[in-house]
């Protein structure tokens, strides 16, 4: 068995445990319901709504994923702000009211962070939670995210994994100095952008200004503005075709991902990661981006120039790319198997989980190994929803039985990710078209450093 082919059996394996069931979701949404039944209750929160952003509405969450909730006020039509003291007393509000409430453990309110955030267990479900005020970017970012998949479901796809291997890794965690998986996401993300030929395009071509900037004013029109734009980029890159076709496979592409940020540690301080521009960036050169404070700069492309690894500490940095360049030597070695390659890229949990017999509610992607996924049913969400602002699936080659992200789609998925907007009775989605291409040998490649732009002239 060739070193690709048994990685592509590993990894199937561990998507089957991570992607969510449809039980997941209702857990979800059945906490989301309990939480706004608490909100109502409390006085100080009269006529505020209870809407999820992050991995849950991007739908690159796992089983085990955490979900983000904001409380978006009531402001009328328009989008609301609120200060930072204002923010820590309603969310001390909300603190007594679930102790009062019951039902939630591990209460913890992390009020003199940069975003108040109140986090707790759900004692039920046992899902963990993380409550901020008037996070309106953090919803829109996660659709955007969401609706990029549209693009290649590769995306998605290689973002659980990557989560799945850091945390086995210990490297994905904003406490102890290392990646939130937002930033993960994004690295992925640049990753597309920067193979040959690129996945995805500069996110400066899906939209083209600072989304935080636009989030003024009525919040229908402005967020309507936002889908709008989008919609119409992703559905002009998809429909394009002169574009170069990119047909690596799964793991061709995990491999590659390892590679690239592999020795971080030795041009973090000179380079910067812009997803924006879908460049690496001379630090030195970008004003916006000094002075320099940060061991790493992972650019926010929604929110510029956030910096969505300013966790990351510089003694950190090191364990990291140790981790990228170890699982990248154990990957193209000949001395592997199936049982040291699930070691190193997934978590006990995930171990444990493919230790017992087949689920037979399983809902998550099947795919058979000679190539394409077999159809799946969706979560049974519709109630919570109505439809988006439409972002039309892309068009199969039906003569060559290819999708545009070149992939060869075998009974493609519907892999829609439904998520309601309380205020608006709005959601996105997302129709991702996936398939394996064939696998093809490894050869043994140098660790790959990013040439700055003095190099690359």
């Amino acid at each position: 068995m060739s070193t690709y082919s048994m990685l592509d059996i590993v990894l199937n394996h561990i998507l089957r445990v991570v992607t969510p069931l449809q039980e997941d979701w209702e857990i979800r949404f059945a906490i989301i319901n309990d939480l706004r039944s608490i909100v109502e209750s409390v006085e100080s929160l009269r006529g505020a709504t209870v809407e999820p952003f992050g991995s849950f509405v991007s739908s690159l969450f796992t089983r085990w994923g955490d979900l983000d909730i904001s409380i978006e006020l009531s402001n009328g039509l328009h989008i609301s702000c609120a200060g930072k003291k204002q923010k820590q007393t309603l969310l001390g509000d909300l603190l007594k009211a679930l102790r009062m409430r019951g039902g939630w453990s591990n209460l913890q309110f992390i009020s003199n962070a940069r975003v108040p955030i109140l986090k707790f267990k759900s004692n039920q479900q046992g899902v963990s939670c993380d409550i901020s005020i008037n996070n309106l970017p953090g919803q829109m970012k996660s659709k955007i995210l969401l609706w990029i998949s549209k693009i290649d479901g590769r995306f998605h796809d290689l973002v659980l994994l990557v989560k799945e291997w850091a945390k086995a890794h210990k490297i994905n965690s904003s406490k102890t100095g290392t990646f939130n998986s937002y930033s993960l996401s994004l690295l992925v993300l640049f990753h597309f952008q920067t193979c040959v030929p690129a996945i995805l395009p500069p996110l400066k071509e899906i939209y083209p200004g600072n989304m935080v900037d636009d989030l003024r004013g009525v919040r229908a029109d402005a967020e309507n503005l936002i889908a709008e734009t989008c919609d119409a980029n992703i559905n002009r890159i998809i429909s394009d075709r002169s574009r170069s076709i990119n047909r690596k496979s799964l793991p061709e592409l995990f491999v590659e991902f390892l590679r690239k940020f592999a020795q971080m540690d030795s041009w973090a301080s000179e380079l910067g990661i812009c997803p924006h521009t879908g460049q690496w960036e001379q630090i030195k050169n970008n004003m916006r981006w000094l002075p320099q404070t940060y061991a790493i700069f992972v650019e926010d492309p929604f929110e510029q120039p956030q910096n969505t690894a300013r966790s990351v500490s510089a003694g950190q940095l090191k364990k990291i790319s140790e981790a990228f360049l170890r699982t990248y030597s154990l990957l193209i070695s000949k001395n592997q198997n199936q049982n040291s390659l699930l070691a190193t890229l997934a978590p006990p949990y995930v171990l444990r989980c493919l230790t017992k017999p087949p689920n037979r509610n399983y809902n998550g992607p099947i795919r058979n190994y000679s190539g394409g996924y077999f159809q799946r049913t969706q979560p049974q969400v519709q109630r919570f929803i109505r439809p988006p602002p439409p972002l039309q699936r892309h068009v199969q080659n039906a003569s060559q039985g290819t999708s545009s992200n070149g992939s060869s789609s075998k009974g493609p998925v519907q892999a829609q990710a439904q998520v309601q907007n309380a205020s608006h009775g709005t959601s996105s989605n997302s129709l991702s078209s996936k398939g394996q291409v064939q696998l093809q040998a490894q050869g043994q490649a140098q660790i790959w450093r990013p040439k700055s732009q003095k190099e690359s002239l």
